[in-house]
């Protein structure tokens, strides 16, 4: 018998097809985490992601001061990224939109059962299938991440990347929880997670995400950090 007829497995034959099937999807992901290793020498534009409640309409006090805190970051030469949807995304979106520079406002959607539109501000939209490939290209295209209130999705979210700077799969990239909400997360973590007999969690840990009360604060943070990496793509840049 040839090599190529001891290889072949019958469809009738259902253990083998789904143990051939297993083995090409495992296969895919090692292609696509090998290929994700990848990543440019310099970038030109310094990106921040907002995540923030698809739910807050336009003209109450959130929005508006999402907007703002967008278009400052976009007046400072930043490129937004969002959710793409409405609410706090969509205020995002527009505060880029409005902005002189040339700054790109982009939306990383994904399929819902019920139908969310991307928002008219966003300027280039990448659609997903999945939440788990949207997060992930959120996490490979983001320089910081500014999170506004939200709900389960936001938390989703902003745990996903809290989760990565703590195993250092990322490094050196801000994540700023803004308004009243995310405190008493960061303390329900202290109090649950370092206070057993057993700590569940390193006392580092809970620095990561950095607590702001308003837009401002967050500018202030972001300022310097964006500052930092000009100079480092300008050096990068000159490098021979």
């Amino acid at each position: 018998m040839s090599k190529t007829e001891a290889s072949t497995v019958s469809l009738g034959d259902e253990d083998e097809v789904k143990e051939v099937l297993a083995d090409a999807v495992l296969g895919l992901w090692d292609v696509v985490n090998n290929l994700t290793r990848l990543r440019p020498s310099k970038r030109d534009r310094y990106r921040v992601t907002i995540f923030g409640s698809a739910r807050v309409q336009p003209g109450t006090f959130g929005y508006e001061e999402t907007k703002r805190c967008a278009a400052a970051l976009a007046e400072m030469g930043c490129d937004i990224i969002t959710g793409g949807g409405p609410g706090l995304m969509q205020a995002a979106n527009e505060g880029a939109s409005s902005a002189p520079e040339r700054s790109k406002s982009i939306g990383i959607r994904v399929d819902l059962p019920f139908e969310q539109e991307i928002n008219s501000f966003v300027g280039q939209t990448f659609e997903h299938r999945t939440f788990f490939t949207r997060l992930h290209q959120f996490v490979l295209t983001s320089d910081a991440f500014l999170v506004a209130p939200g709900g389960i999705g936001t938390v989703l979210e902003t745990l996903m990347v809290w989760q990565l700077l703590q195993v250092h799969h990322l490094n050196d990239t801000p994540l700023i929880l803004v308004g009243k909400m995310w405190p008493g997360l960061i303390e329900w973590a202290k109090e649950s997670m370092l206070s057993t007999e057993s700590p569940l969690a390193s006392p580092e840990d809970m620095s990561i995400p950095q607590c702001v009360a308003n837009a401002d604060e967050a500018l202030a943070v972001i300022r310097p950090h964006h500052a930092a990496w000009l100079k480092q793509q300008g050096d990068a840049g000159g490098e021979t």
